[in-house]
């Protein structure tokens, strides 16, 4: 009999230190050294575009970091503040309360607490299907329509403006009424910013792109004076601090706040579960995406609870975790610790670190996050699903940006009933000499058996393409037809609707001479949906074949025309 005793039990906590060793402690350390050197800046940029100062970021990334690395399951994964949500709550808190003030940071620590739970639970209760409600063509179009607030938030910054408020709209043309007040020098440092960057990716992505040209932005605003000549530069920064307590929001915010949680949290939910997916990091278990929603809810929970905003999973972070031979979330500890260090003791040597220069570094972020090159293949592929890339955009661009991701979520579930609604019956023929019956085509030229027609339903039979099916199914009558095969291999469920449907066609069909049945029904929803719906007892179990060839051998007898 096998030892249970000896079979290893799931760490409850700190999974990925499961079977660490001394020997893993280099390879972690250097992927700590080189993350903290690309997250760093970043985690101060993302920070000034979620309306905080820059040294919240470092809180976001310990919080994130800590609460992942107890609860998550990925060794991999890098944790904290995220471009992609920092700008659909911030445009969200904007409406409630001032950004910078302490109602508005109250109110973002609450919101962190709310996605927090919805993840947690979600985790718990195996939701991680959730985070496919989002298409591929709907998740490009969202990119890009996040991409598009990135850059025109982080305009004034990186052209020294006035930065104006109000709808999106509204806010480029008061940048287009400014433009003649550029600063040429606060133009050039957020420009050579964004190059270094673009240049370093090119030569490696463990290249630390966004920190050398922070740190040059800083060096050459303090030699020059550049401060006195326009360029606005981050001043003295307070250090962090970690108060844990909770956040003193009003009651009147919460009917707010809630919803805004949930599509927060759906955002952060198809971004993990991508994250965890394409970073697969144990290769005995596979990815565990419900363990890492509650790995991120935890984040979440903690970055409430010290006062930072909603953190999420950063996909090029944990590409950086991977490329430079990450073992564990010692490395990303490690990052967190170097953050919360500069924040604690090195607020000096940010002082003189340009607006402008953050603002390249999110300028980077959303060339990365449009996907052009993915916008082209589905252009090639499908105009509608193109379609729906301009249709996201534009919903995210044009309206509230909580609105606009909640009509992207509605667009991506229409899409999907649209393509269910879209299956229709497809016909099949015998491949000559074979026993093989393969759909119909102008190019495969088959053979049929007289008074015999074999069809099959490519998609689950339910009420959204249950009525459709109904009038092709009634088509097929005619004096001369003794029996009707449904190939059923790809119907993968049976809903009420659909089960009530078949049944009228399959009497009606049988009152008219025809016999039915059902061959290579191999779903085990499909056959449980069967029978009990009655279509089992009304069919008949011995109308039920492994195969279209055994149905008409065993029903018909007869051989192929």
């Amino acid at each position: 009999m096998k030892d249970v005793s000896a079979t290893p039990k799931p760490w409850p906590l700190f999974r990925s230190f499961a079977g660490w060793s001394w020997r893993d402690f280099g390879p972690d350390a250097v992927a700590g050294l080189t993350l903290a050197a690309i997250a760093i800046p970043e985690q101060m940029a993302t920070a000034t575009l979620a309306g905080f100062p820059a040294q919240a970021g470092f809180v976001a990334l310990l919080a994130g970091t800590l609460g992942f690395a107890a609860f998550g399951a990925s060794r991999l994964m890098s944790v904290g503040a995220d471009s992609t949500i920092a700008p659909i709550f911030a445009g969200a808190l904007a409406l409630l309360a001032t950004a910078g003030s302490p109602h508005y940071a109250a109110d973002a620590a609450a919101l962190a607490l709310g996605v927090g739970l919805v993840l947690t639970f979600g985790g718990a209760l195996g939701l991680g299907l959730v985070a496919d409600l989002l298409s591929i063509p709907v998740n490009v179009g969202f990119l890009a329509g996040i991409a598009g607030h990135i850059v025109v938030s982080q305009a004034p910054a990186a052209l020294g403006l006035a930065a104006p408020a109000g709808p999106l709209v509204a806010q480029v043309i008061a940048l287009a009424d400014q433009f003649g007040k550029t600063n040429g020098l606060t133009v050039g440092l957020s420009v050579g910013v964004l190059a270094l960057m673009l240049i370093g990716e090119r030569l490696s992505p463990r290249f630390p792109g966004a920190l050398i040209g922070l740190a040059v932005a800083a060096a050459l605003t303090a030699v020059f004076g550049l401060e006195a000549r326009g360029v606005a530069t981050l001043g003295p920064i307070a250090g962090a601090t970690l108060r844990p307590a909770w956040p003193p929001v009003g009651l009147a915010d919460l009917p707010q706040l809630a919803p805004l949680a949930v599509i927060v949290a759906l955002v952060v939910m198809v971004q993990t579960a991508a994250t965890t997916r394409s970073f697969a990091s144990d290769a005995t278990r596979g990815p565990d995406v419900g363990r890492d929603f509650i790995g991120v809810g935890a984040a979440n929970l903690l970055s409430g609870f010290l006062g930072a905003f909603p953190v999420d999973a950063s996909p090029p972070r944990t590409a950086v975790v991977a490329e430079t031979g990450g073992v564990s979330q010692l490395g990303a500890l490690l990052s967190a610790a170097i953050a919360l260090a500069l924040a604690a003791f090195g607020g000096g040597l940010l002082a003189h670190v340009p607006h402008a220069a953050l603002a390249g570094v999110l300028l980077f972020v959303a060339l990365r996050i449009f996907r052009v090159a993915t916008m082209v293949d589905v252009w090639r592929r499908s105009r509608a699903e193109f379609a729906l890339i301009v249709a996201t955009m534009l919903a995210l661009l044009a309206l509230p940006i909580q609105q606009g991701v909640g009509l992207g979520v509605i667009l991506s579930l229409l899409h999907g009933v649209w393509t269910t609604t879209r299956a229709r019956l497809t016909e099949f023929e015998r491949i000559p000499g074979t026993s093989i019956w393969w759909p119909a085509s102008a190019l495969n030229r088959g053979e049929r058996v007289p008074g015999v027609r074999v069809v099959g339903l490519q998609a689950p039979l339910s009420f959204l393409n249950a009525y459709a099916i109904q009038a092709e199914l009634e088509a097929f009558r005619a004096p001369d037809l003794r029996l009707l095969v449904i190939e059923a291999n790809a119907v993968v469920e049976i809903d009420y609707t659909g089960a009530t449907i078949l049944a009228g066609v399959v009497r009606r069909l049988r009152e008219s001479g025809a016999d039915v049945a059902f061959a290579r029904l191999e779903s085990l929803r499909a056959q449980q949906s069967l029978a009990r719906h009655g279509l089992e007892a009304l069919i008949g179990r011995d109308h039920l074949f492994h195969s279209v060839e055994e149905a008409i051998g065993a029903l018909c007898g007869e051989a192929p025309s």
